[in-house]
């Protein structure tokens, strides 16, 4: 697997070589950082870790002071990437061009968060008639059942907390890259709103 940490710069447009319109989205890869190994005699399973972000010592806390190495910057963002692909050691940093031979990648964030939403902006439902005596307009009607058993299952689409959730957007194709801006420009939209940390990723279905 191959994977860096990166931040959401925002979209715009280019037009490829047959003059058509492409919506692209510009995600900054600044050079990760290898903080540690996981090797299957040690610890069961083979995995890296890398960080990304310089960040103050002062703002972070002890135990995330102590995953990183002596002699190395304090880093704003740490990530386990099972199974990596590229031989690196501790200390190593790995730039944006790690992807150019990738033709597609999976990008993981969180979704921008929408607070406390009602059933029909959440699960899309749609309601009642808005005629003036209906008296069900916005609600989600009856959740349980008249007999046995008599509650609530899990997973019922209710009101609740909306966004701000785990997205993975797969199979987005790598336009461009541009090494010195460290700057990496897929095709269609990625979720998060703008400086939102991201998990670029080979994509494991192409």
């Amino acid at each position: 697997m191959i994977a860096l940490l990166g931040k959401k710069v925002g979209m715009t447009e280019i037009f490829d070589q047959n003059g058509n319109m492409v919506p692209v989205t510009l995600i900054q890869v600044e050079d990760n950082v290898v903080l540690g190994k996981r090797s299957l005699d040690k610890h069961g399973y083979n995995a890296t870790i890398i960080g990304a972000f310089k960040a103050k010592p002062k703002r972070l806390t002890k135990p995330v002071l102590g995953q990183i190495p002596k002699g190395l910057e304090p880093v704003k963002k740490m990530k386990e990437i099972r199974d990596f692909e590229i031989e690196a050691n501790v200390g190593d940093k790995l730039s944006v061009e790690i992807f150019k031979d990738v033709k597609y990648v999976d990008v993981c964030g969180l979704s921008k968060g929408r607070g406390y939403q009602g059933v029909i902006k959440r699960h899309n439902f749609a309601g009642g008639t808005k005629s003036h005596g209906s008296k069900f307009h916005r609600e989600m009607g009856s959740t349980g059942q008249h007999t046995f058993p008599a509650h609530t299952f899990k997973r019922k689409k209710m009101p609740g907390h909306m966004g701000n959730t785990k997205v993975t957007v797969q199979n987005l194709r790598v336009v461009m890259i541009d090494p010195e801006k460290k700057m990496l420009v897929v095709k269609g939209a990625v979720s998060g709103a703008r400086e939102n940390i991201l998990l670029v990723a080979k994509a494991k279905r192409k």
